[in-house]
């Protein structure tokens, strides 16, 4: 694995924002634990502060988390990770509102709520989470199933910034029509998308409006939750502890397991030939997309920060998109478009 030193990684503005970031950035939620709903299981915190702090190191200079994520425990470590590195060094942070949970049940699925106090409420307790004065990005994670209409969410998100308690405000998991809702009312900053070479339907969808409005997109899951880090097997998947949401997904099982784990070889052949590796490539591949700003890679320890930070500098040549696209169509993995225009 060749070495990248601080300064070496490139960055891409974000949209409209004043700020510009490396393609890759740290995806939290994994560490936030599997204490509740939608949790990766058990965690060892001093390993993700470790993580945090060697990804920051290496050049990463933006961490993604979310409030839901451990039910505010992610938050919490990341702020732990932080509390040693000077302002001057800290990376980018980029948090979500808009799922609250049951206090009294933490596996119950958390609720999908728009209302502007409860998004304000949200917002004062992440910044007090956090430990930082301003969010950089707060987006809401999911669109409202309380009634509450997507004007007044998104409304009470731009007050936050209009009142200069974040940087920038953003959507995620929302369609093109709730973009164009949302983006008559004020500037969509950014979009958080899931995106793969497994799920490529934002690719055919969201994508091309938000190039259209110059609206920044970080996707996650550009590995789809490990299938493509080359690393997964299917013995693996049959070992994944019951709280672990992965072992009831049907991408981790059956005949699509089987054609994920064809197409992360395939990434692994790319990868090589470029010096790197299959995660590198996967995510590199998400990145070579026009109008992809960076890609959210989660790690739960520093070894796994190293095993894909490759993908900051990994561009793929037309061949090897060709060749990835290939096995896709073969193998029948994923669904939505196969090839970067």
């Amino acid at each position: 694995m060749s070495e990248v030193k601080k300064s070496d990684l490139p960055k891409r503005r974000l949209g409209r924002t004043d700020m510009s970031i490396t393609p890759v950035g740290l995806g939290a939620w994994a560490i936030g634990g599997g204490d509740w709903a939608v949790g990766w299981g058990d965690q060892d915190d001093s390993k993700s502060i470790a993580a945090i702090r060697h990804a920051v190191e290496r050049g990463i200079n933006w961490i993604d988390t979310a409030a839901i994520y451990g039910l505010g425990h992610s938050e919490e470590v990341v702020r732990a990770a932080l509390k040693d590195i000077p302002h001057s060094e800290r990376p980018l942070i980029f948090t979500k509102c808009g799922l609250r949970w049951d206090e009294n049940n933490h596996m119950a699925p958390p609720q999908n709520v728009g209302k502007p106090e409860s998004i304000r409420a949200e917002c004062e307790a992440s910044l007090k989470r956090l430990g930082v004065d301003r969010i950089d990005l707060y987006q809401m994670h999911w669109p409202a199933k309380d009634g509450t209409p997507i004007a007044d969410y998104w409304g009470a998100l731009l007050d936050l910034k209009r009142q200069g308690k974040v940087r920038a405000v953003g959507l995620s998991n929302h369609n093109v029509g709730q973009l164009e809702a949302a983006e008559k009312i004020g500037h969509v900053d950014t979009l958080q998308p899931p995106f793969s070479a497994i799920r490529r339907e934002f690719a055919a969808n969201e994508l091309p409006w938000c190039v259209a409005h110059d609206t920044g997109v970080i996707v996650y899951s550009p590995m789809q939750s490990g299938l493509l880090t080359g690393a997964f097997t299917e013995e693996r998947a049959k070992k994944l502890p019951a709280n672990d949401w992965r072992s009831r997904n049907a991408e981790f099982t059956g005949d699509k397991l089987k054609a994920n784990l064809a197409l992360a070889a395939t990434m692994k052949a790319v990868g090589e030939r470029h010096g790197s590796d299959a995660a590198s490539a996967a995510i590199a591949w998400t990145l070579a997309w026009p109008g992809v700003s960076g890609a959210i890679v989660g790690a739960r320890s520093p070894e796994q920060v190293d095993g894909w930070i490759d993908a900051a500098r990994l561009d793929l040549t037309q061949a090897d998109l060709k060749e990835i696209a290939a096995t896709i169509e073969k193998t029948g993995a994923g669904s939505g478009p196969t090839l970067p225009s």
